[in-house]
């Protein structure tokens, strides 16, 4: 009887339970993995399943819906989905692809779907916002006037970048295109700008370097490294760049100021054409598919200045590509010439003659121009470009041992002291003040008497005179962006000093044994 009892009391309180609990309908939408390899699957069995909606399998990998048809699903592995195999069961997830933003991400190296790379602890993630978003309207967009500076002379002079600004990077393979990224965010270690360093298809000893030297040189706690290696799912590549925008909006949202770098797009597009080649979308030239172009566009539409209304933050664009053989003409770097604002183009032949950072001014260029640039800078660079165009015209044209006059001599001269200023070891740049004292020196003739091999120990006494004898100028310059009538005073005052030392014999005596 006791048994009786106590059984009939739980089928009371379980029918109690269920009288009391809500009713829930759980719908679940299975399919089955027809094929895999390569970095995707065909799916067969999902019929609701939309465009880039993310697909969970069996073991636990994700994927993304990249193609779709009447009967299969094409779909991209977000993982290496080693334990996918025909006749696996796929759920569709209704999500999209998301990635964890916010400020646990600071000094953190993740992967493209928020996974720690770094050996640290779980990302503690504010919130979790799309890898694809509409980029900002015309209406809550502001003009680029703000300067950002890169602390490399030759383009903070001659290509100024601003704020919201998308400015290609773009040369042959080692030429010193993520040197030029990696100098421009140890530049921002004493500004406001959070940078955001992607990088899609490197080598993980490449991605090693570049972290190694913020860390040594920047301020890598006001950095974020996302990282699709060359050995990381297709799919992951595919998404990287998107992922690093979003994580960068966060801050242009906030009113903040945010660089991204994409290291680099070309190796993007090759990636976006493997994976649609395996699918079977229609190669059209370079067997690229025909969205290629929107590819790069749709991300590249998300840098921008913000109006004040819509906070006044701003979202800075370096995108990097790699040229064959110095073809500017090819079907990518086209592309991405045509989306952006501007290009720095590096040249190998100036990068094996030693002349770094290798960048040809003649087919560098900056749409946004002089409305950036700081003021104590443009105002000694206005016929710098021209100056130094003109040259590289005439060196090149005595070379054939023409005769010149005493005139040509005096501007081949000068150019060439003006071509020492403007290389730059890497891993230094150069404060505003420091820039703007180089430039002075150049644009006012001090330095054409000067021995050219003279000119590097110029630099270095220059920087270091400036910083222990005239602080305050030079710190007026770095917060105001000016050059006051005294600051100028100053600075011509500390170049004088250098050049009288280096032309005492102990002045030569040093310059000799640096």
């Amino acid at each position: 009887m006791t048994v009786e009892r106590e059984a009939r009391d739980w089928l009371a309180a379980a029918r109690t339970r269920l009288a009391e609990a809500p009713p829930q309908v759980r719908l679940e939408r299975v399919g089955r993995v027809e094929t895999v390899g390569d970095g995707v699957a065909r799916v067969t069995g999902l019929p609701h399943t939309r465009l880039d909606e993310l697909l969970e399998f069996e073991d636990g990998s994700l994927g993304l819906a990249m193609t779709i048809d009447a009967e299969r699903i094409g779909c991209v592995l977000l993982s290496g989905g080693e334990g996918i195999s025909a006749g696996s069961r796929v759920h569709g997830t209704g999500e999209i692809a998301r990635i964890p933003v916010g400020e646990a991400l600071l000094g953190r190296v993740i992967s493209p779907v928020g996974a720690p790379l770094d050996d640290g602890p779980p990302i503690r993630a504010e919130r979790l916002d799309p890898v694809e978003r509409p980029a900002p309207g015309i209406v809550d967009r502001d003009l680029v006037t703000e300067p950002l500076l890169t602390g490399l002379t030759v383009i903070d002079a001659m290509i100024p970048l601003g704020r919201g600004q998308r400015q290609l990077i773009i040369g042959d393979r080692k030429t010193g295109k993520t040197s030029i990224a990696i100098d421009t965010m140890i530049n921002q270690r004493d500004s406001d700008v959070i940078c955001v360093y992607a990088a899609i298809g490197q080598k993980t000893s490449s991605v090693a370097h570049v972290i190694d030297a913020v860390r040594a040189h920047g301020a890598l706690d006001r950095c974020v490294f996302l990282v699709g290696t060359a050995d990381a799912a297709p799919g992951a590549q595919w998404i990287a760049p998107y992922a690093a925008a979003t994580i960068a909006e966060y801050f242009r949202d906030r009113g903040r100021h945010a660089l991204l770098v994409l290291d680099d797009l070309t190796k993007h597009a090759i990636v976006y054409r493997q994976l649609s080649l395996l699918l079977r979308k229609p190669p059209g030239r370079e067997a690229y598919p025909g969205d290629v172009f929107y590819l790069h566009a749709r991300l590249l539409e998300r840098a921008a200045k913000m109006s004040e209304e819509a906070g006044g933050g701003s979202l800075t664009a370096l995108p990097i590509a790699e040229t064959q053989a110095e073809n500017l003409t090819a079907y990518i770097p086209t592309n991405l010439i045509s989306i952006t604002d501007g290009q720095v183009y590096l040249e190998p032949k100036l990068f094996y003659e030693g002349q770094k950072p290798a960048v040809n001014v003649g087919l560098s260029v900056s749409r946004v121009g002089g409305a950036t640039q700081a003021r104590a800078i443009r105002s000694l660079a206005d016929s710098l470009k021209l100056d130094y165009a003109q040259f590289l015209e005439l060196e090149v044209f005595t070379r054939f041992g023409a005769m010149a006059d005493e005139r040509t001599v005096g501007k081949i001269a000068h150019g060439r002291r003006l071509r020492a200023v403007l290389a730059q070891p890497e891993y230094a740049p150069l404060p505003l003040s420091q820039q703007v004292a180089l430039l002075l020196a150049s644009a006012e003739g001090k330095l054409d008497t000067l021995p050219l091999e003279q000119v590097p120990a110029f630099r270095e006494m220059l920087a270091e005179r400036l910083t222990r004898e005239r602080p305050r100028a030079a710190a007026e310059i770095d917060e105001s962006g000016t050059l006051s009538d005294d600051s100028r005073a100053a600075l011509t005052e500390v170049i004088d000093a250098c050049l009288a030392e280096l032309a005492t014999p102990e002045g030569q005596e040093e310059a000799a044994k640096d």
